[in-house]
């Protein structure tokens, strides 16, 4: 089994994960260490089996997937986090990404697209279903709007960074293409969300693209 592409299911619904589980290890190359009934159990399974990807529902019984989410960021679990759930709602999406999701999937999606998307996150590229960018974009249109927001403030490695982010990039991706450390991307990510006022690097991202800066092909 590859290295690198070790999974993590959290969600409350015993069928959906197994249908989950199953298409998951229909590819050859991914390999689902494991599943969690609820936010609690993933945390304690993430810290234990420290997977490389973890697919978390929104809405469950007790802890919910914002709380599990945050509680996860808190502990220092820092692997690749997409919320998998039903809820097109842009509040949800929105608030996902601002606790540190790295991507916004819809259960609903196609068998094939899941896995395209799955395998996409595991590169290091942020993940949102294709009818919810547009929810995305108007949330932070609006809020860009009744702010002050200008991409001259950047100097010219943080726009790097934003370009990077427009892309979908990782850190460690932006860090390969510029040529620097991954340590380097995180201090300029970091500068250019407090300038720019997100509270994530996705809403970043998004504005960028609002503004031009295409997402790569």
């Amino acid at each position: 089994m590859s290295e690198g592409n070790r999974i993590l299911i959290i969600d409350d619904h015993p069928l959906f994960r197994k249908g989950v589980r199953q298409l998951i290890e229909m590819a050859p190359d991914l390999q689902v260490l494991g599943e969690a009934s609820s936010g609690e159990q993933g945390i304690a399974m993430a810290k234990e089996l420290d997977p490389d990807l973890i697919l978390l529902d929104l809405h469950m019984t007790g802890m919910s997937g914002i709380g599990t989410l945050k509680a996860m960021r808190d502990a220092g679990i820092d692997c690749r986090v997409v919320i998998l759930t039903v809820s097109d709602n842009a509040d949800d999406l929105v608030a996902a990404i601002r606790a540190g999701a790295d991507g916004y999937l819809l259960k609903d999606m196609e068998p094939e697209d899941l896995l395209g998307a799955v395998g996409d996150a595991l590169n290091g590229r942020t993940v949102i279903g294709e009818r919810l960018n547009g929810l995305l974009a108007r949330a932070i249109r609006a809020e860009a709007a009744s702010s002050q927001r200008e991409s001259a403030m950047l100097t010219e490695r943080e726009r790097e960074m934003l370009q990077g982010l427009a892309q979908g990039l990782s850190n460690k991706l932006i860090a390969r293409n510029l040529d620097i450390t991954e340590a380097t991307v995180k201090v300029h990510v970091k500068n250019l969300l407090k300038k720019l006022g997100f509270r994530s690097r996705l809403e970043a991202a998004v504005w960028a693209v609002e503004r031009g800066m295409k997402q790569a092909t």
